[in-house]
């Protein structure tokens, strides 16, 4: 291959690196009212945004905000959650939420509050967390 040959290589390659790719449109629907889930455990949050029929619109957790560790049980780390979850909801015109919660963490409370720190209303709170009747069966008694 010829030094000619390479340098013509190189020009189609910078010539289709110089195109642009086309924009995307930005396909977010407007929402006005939604279900916010909270799901807290001892080891983290998740909060997860819904429309009213129950499609996921946007989530987030203490884990992808970079809390590491034990601190992403914590309370902090939960409203933390509800405060980036709250920002991502003004860009789609959200202005009321029903609330269900799940879960026996520290989060529960504080990840609504956060929420509800950016400006929206709540209609009611509903607390989903399963709670056993009997439970299992309990182990039998060690023989030594």
């Amino acid at each position: 291959m010829g030094k000619k040959q390479a340098e013509t290589k190189t020009e189609q390659k910078a010539v289709t690196k110089d195109v642009a790719a086309p924009v995307k449109a930005s396909s977010k629907k407007r929402v006005e009212s939604g279900i916010l889930h909270v799901q807290s455990t001892y080891n983290n949050t998740i909060v997860l945004l819904t429309d009213k029929k129950g499609n996921a619109i946007m989530q987030s957790s203490a884990g992808a905000l970079g809390f590491k560790g034990a601190k992403k049980g914590t309370p902090f780390a939960a409203a933390k959650v509800g405060e980036a979850l709250g920002e991502k909801a003004l860009n789609i015109g959200l202005k009321e939420i029903d609330v269900i919660v799940k879960g026996v963490g520290s989060g529960r409370e504080s990840a609504i509050r956060g929420f509800i720190s950016k400006g929206f209303n709540i209609t009611n709170i509903k607390d989903v967390t399963p709670v056993p009747h009997n439970g299992p069966k309990p182990k039998k008694p060690r023989r030594v």
